[in-house]
């Protein structure tokens, strides 16, 4: 089965009454993990985005406080892992403010690790990959949240 474009999927929502429209968000919610934090989200999380930053911020700070130090294997791989659910929340928001603060904390998280990502070249390449896409959402918002974000940047930057 092939599925349709978003589009016709709109015009097809369009013509369900809202109790049918409850039945299949509820349906998806109990398909598949992602669809049930994303309707979370839009629901409960969307209407606080600085709440919602602050916890992905507070849940990255313990997936860290988790992490395996006995090698640095399972340090890059942990860290991939963490990487990838913070992807997740940003794909859910879908605004560059966000995107920009959760992965300038994540840069920060990166830089205090113990022993220093510097180490390796794979993690130095997720740390400079993370920064340079945390520079182009910032680019993208604001002269005034630039700023804000600008020092955080240079702050990483220098330290």
């Amino acid at each position: 089965m092939k599925a349709v474009t978003v589009s016709i999927l709109k015009k097809e929502l369009k013509e369900h009454s809202h109790e049918e429209l409850i039945e299949i968000c509820l349906k998806l919610a109990k398909f598949k993990k992602e669809n049930k934090e994303l309707l979370t989200y839009a629901l409960f999380d969307s209407h606080d985005e600085d709440e919602y930053i602050r916890e992905i911020k507070e849940e990255t700070d313990a997936e860290f406080s988790k992490l395996n130090h006995d090698s640095l294997y399972y340090v890059k791989k942990s860290t991939r892992k963490i990487l990838r659910l913070l992807k997740k929340y940003i794909r859910y928001s879908k605004k560059k403010e966000t995107e920009a603060a959760v992965l300038l904390h994540f840069c920060g998280k990166l830089k205090e690790l113990k022993p220093s990502h510097q180490r390796s070249v794979q993690m130095n390449n997720i740390y400079e990959r993370q920064l340079g896409m945390a520079k182009k959402a910032i680019s993208t918002l604001h002269e005034d949240i630039q700023y804000d974000f600008h020092l955080e940047l240079e702050e990483l930057e220098n330290s």
